[in-house]
C-alpha cells in the first residue's frame, strides 16, 4: 500500500491525539480544554430504546436548526493521522476513535450503550461528526403512591424479563468481507452501511464529558432517553433530542494535507463486531473508507488483500485491539501492500486451504513419486492427485511439491556431514514451474551431521519466493558419532527455534506471506521438548507432519500420540505411502482423521 516509512507509528488510546492541532485554525472555543481519556466499561444487555423529546434543561430544538451557531460558525477540524495506528483498549472505542479522527467538532452524536447504536451511527455519518457511546447511569428510583422501586422507564425491566437478544443476522452470523463499491469506498455504502446489532460497551461518563469538551462541541444530539437525561445534567452544551432536532451538518475546515497522511487516503479496519460500530461510523464521518476484516488479520481474505493493496492508503487505522499493536498491523499491511496472493487466495497458508503434495527429489525416482517424471509431467500429476480431494475439503485444494533439497547419504561426502546438498539451480526450475501453475513448494532438509540452520541458509534465495516454505526432517538429523539407518535421528527444540527465528526474520524483511514451517515426526522422541516450540512468529505457520507408514490403524495411533502436549495453535499434516502403507488410505479416509490434516503428501 506504500505506507510512508518516515511517518511516526503510534497507538491511539484516547489519552492524547497522535498529532497536535494545526496552527492557524480556530478550535470552536475548545482551546486549552483538557483532552478526554477513554475508559472501558462493562458490557450491558443489548436492548433498543425509542427516542424522546428534549427535557426542560435542553436549549434550542427543531426550530433552531442549522442557525444555532449564529454568524461565525465553528467548524469540524480533522486530525492528522500517522501511517498506522490502532485504537487501544479492550472495551469502548468510540472515544479513542473520536480523538484519533477529530481535532474539533461543534456537533456530537451521543448514544447510550444499551440503545440503538446503529441509528445514532447513521446520524453521525450524515452530519460528518463523531458518535460517542456512553455508559450512562440508570435514572434514580422515584417512589410513587407509597410504592418503592424503579420508576417505569427505558431501563426498567419486569422481574421475568431476560437479557435482550441481538437481532438476527448480526455481525457474528454474517462473516466474510463486505463487497467494495469503488464509488462508495472500501466495504461501505454510506451512512448506516452494514448496520448490525448495538455496540457492546460504552465509555465511562467522565471520558465522554472530557471528549465533548475537547472537541469544543456546542450541540450534543442525544439518540436515546438515557444519554439525553445524562447529557442534560452533566454536559456544558446544548443537548437536543436527535430524533427531533433539525441540525445542519457543520462546516468542515481545511483537510489535512497529503504530507500529514490524512484526507481521502485513510482506511479504517473494523472486525464487523458490535463493539466496532461507533468507531466505524466516526471514521466514515471523517471521510475514511472502512474495510471489514473479520478476525483482525487483513492478510487472510483474498478479497480484502485485493481491495487494500489497490487502495494504497496513506493511513491505516485499526478500530480495535483485534488488530494487535502498531508494529503487528504495520508488518501485516506491508505484506498486504504487495498484493501477492498464495495459490488458493489470501496470504496466510492455513486455515482456508488444503495442500496435497508429491514428495521426492528431482530426477531420483527412488526417493519419492515427485522425482519419477520430469517437472512438467510432475505438475500434471500433482494436479491429478490434488483433484481427488476437491470435493472433500470444503476449501481450495492446492497442488504442492515437497522437494527433498538436502538428501541423507550413506557416505560422509567431501564435507563429512552425510548429507548431499542439491544445487540451487537444480531446484529452481521446479520452484518456478510451481509458481507458474498456482502450486506451493516446501523445501525439505535431511541434514545428517550438520544442523538445520546451516543447511537452510544455503537456500535463502529460494525461500524468498512467496510460495516456498520449509520442512525439517529430524529422522535424518545425526549426532557426530551416528550414521543413517542405524537409528532414528533426533533434534532439540532449540535448534528448531533457531531455524524458525531465522526464517521468520527472512520473511519479514522481504514482506512475504507467512510460510509453512513443517516438522516431520513419527516418534515423540524425534523433537525433544517440543512443547517449548516458539509459536509466536506471525510470519510462520508451524505444522507437524505425521510421516510414519504402516496400516491405517498404526498410522492413526501415531497421529494421536503426536498430538499429546502439542503447542497450542499447531497445524497438522499427514503422509500416505504408495508402497509401504498396507493399504494406502483413500482421500476420503485421509480427510476423516481428526483433526483433518491441512497438508497431505504422497511418497
Amino acid at each position: 500500500m506504500g505506507l510512508p516509512r518516515s511517518v511516526p507509528r503510534v497507538s491511539v488510546d484516547g489519552v492524547e491525539p497522535p498529532v497536535a492541532p494545526r496552527p492557524g485554525r480556530p478550535r470552536a472555543a475548545a482551546s486549552g480544554r483538557p483532552r478526554g481519556r477513554a475508559a472501558a466499561a462493562a458490557a450491558l444487555g443489548l436492548g433498543l430504546l425509542a427516542g424522546c423529546t428534549s427535557g426542560d434543561g435542553a436549549e434550542g430544538g427543531a426550530d433552531e436548526g442549522g442557525g444555532f451557531f449564529g454568524g461565525d460558525e465553528p467548524q469540524v477540524e480533522l486530525a492528522s493521522l500517522p501511517a498506522v495506528s490502532v485504537l487501544g483498549g479492550g472495551g469502548d472505542t468510540s472515544v479513542p476513535a473520536s480523538t484519533a479522527f477529530y481535532d474539533a467538532s461543534p456537533v456530537v452524536v451521543l448514544v447510550d450503550d444499551v440503545a440503538d447504536v446503529t441509528s445514532a451511527a447513521a446520524r453521525a455519518e450524515e452530519l460528518g461528526v463523531p458518535v460517542l457511546v456512553v455508559d450512562a447511569p440508570a435514572p434514580e428510583a422515584t417512589p410513587t403512591d407509597g410504592a418503592s422501586g424503579p420508576a417505569p422507564g427505558p431501563s426498567a425491566a419486569g422481574d421475568d424479563a431476560g437479557p435482550a437478544e441481538s437481532p438476527p443476522g448480526g455481525a457474528a452470523e454474517q462473516g466474510g468481507a463486505e463487497e467494495l463499491d469503488p464509488a462508495e469506498g472500501l466495504g461501505g455504502d454510506g451512512p448506516g452501511a452494514g448496520a448490525g446489532p448495538p455496540a457492546a460497551a460504552g465509555a465511562a461518563t467522565d471520558a465522554v464529558a472530557a471528549e465533548v469538551e475537547r472537541l469544543g462541541a456546542e450541540q450534543v444530539l442525544a439518540a436515546d432517553p438515557l444519554s439525553l437525561a445524562w447529557a442534560q445534567e452533566a454536559l456544558d452544551a446544548d443537548v437536543l433530542d436527535a430524533a427531533t432536532a433539525d441540525v445542519d451538518a457543520p462546516a468542515r475546515g481545511d483537510e489535512p494535507s497529503d504530507e500529514e497522511t490524512s484526507g481521502g487516503g485513510v482506511v479504517a479496519l473494523g472486525t464487523g463486531q458490535p463493539a466496532d460500530l461507533a468507531a466505524a461510523a466516526t471514521a466514515r464521518a471523517a471521510g475514511a473508507q472502512v474495510q471489514e476484516v473479520p478476525g483482525g488479520d487483513p492478510r487472510v481474505d483474498g478479497a480484502v488483500v485485493e481491495r487494500l493493496s489497490t487502495a494504497s492508503p496513506s493511513s491505516v487505522v485499526g478500530l480495535s485491539s483485534a488488530f494487535g499493536d502498531v508494529d503487528l498491523l504495520t508488518s501485516r499491511m506491508d505484506v498486504v501492500a504487495t498484493g501477492y496472493q498464495l495459490p488458493g487466495g489470501g496470504q496466510v497458508p492455513f486455515p482456508g486451504r488444503h495442500m496435497v503434495a508429491l514428495y521426492g527429489s528431482p530426477g531420483v525416482p527412488a526417493l519419492g513419486v515427485m522425482g519419477e517424471q520430469p517437472v512438467d509431467e510432475a505438475v500434471e500429476r500433482a494436479r491429478q492427485v490434488a483433484a481427488g480431494y476437491e470435493e472433500l475439503a470444503g476449501d481450495p485444494v492446492v497442488p504442492t511439491f515437497e522437494i527433498i533439497t538436502t538428501v541423507a547419504s550413506a557416505s560422509a561426502g567431501p564435507d563429512g556431514d552425510y548429507s548431499t546438498e542439491l544445487d540451487v539451480e537444480l531446484i529452481r526450475p521446479w520452484v518456478e514451474a510451481a509458481g507458474e501453475n498456482d502450486m506451493y513448494v516446501v523445501l525439505d532438509l535431511q541434514p545428517g551431521r550438520t544442523d538445520f540452520l546451516t543447511q537452510a541458509r544455503r537456500y535463502e534465495e529460494l525461500l524468498t519466493e512467496p510460495h516456498v516454505g520449509l520442512a525439517l526432517d529430524p529422522e535424518w538429523r545425526l549426532r557426530p558419532d551416528q550414521v543413517h539407518l542405524r537409528q532414528v535421528g533426533q533434534v532439540g527444540v532449540d535448534e528448531v527455534n533457531a531455524v524458525g527465528d531465522w526464517l521468520a526474520g527472512l520473511t519479514a524483511a522481504n514482506d512475504l506471506p507467512p510460510k509453512v514451517f513443517l516438522l516431520h515426526q513419527f516418534q515423540t522422541r524425534m523433537i525433544t521438548e517440543r512443547e517449548l516450540l516458539d509459536m509466536s512468529h506471525d510470519e510462520l505457520v508451524p505444522l507437524v507432519h505425521a510421516d510414519g507408514h504402516g496400516t491405517p490403524g498404526q498410522k492413526l495411533d501415531t497421529y494421536r500420540a503426536l498430538q499429546v502436549d502439542a503447542p497450542p495453535g499447531m497445524r497438522w499434516g499427514w503422509k500416505n505411502f504408495y508402497d509401504e502403507d498396507v493399504p494406502t488410505m483413500s482421500p476420503a479416509e485421509t480427510m476423516a482423521v481428526d483433526p483433518v490434516p491441512d497438508l497431505v503428501s504422497y511418497q
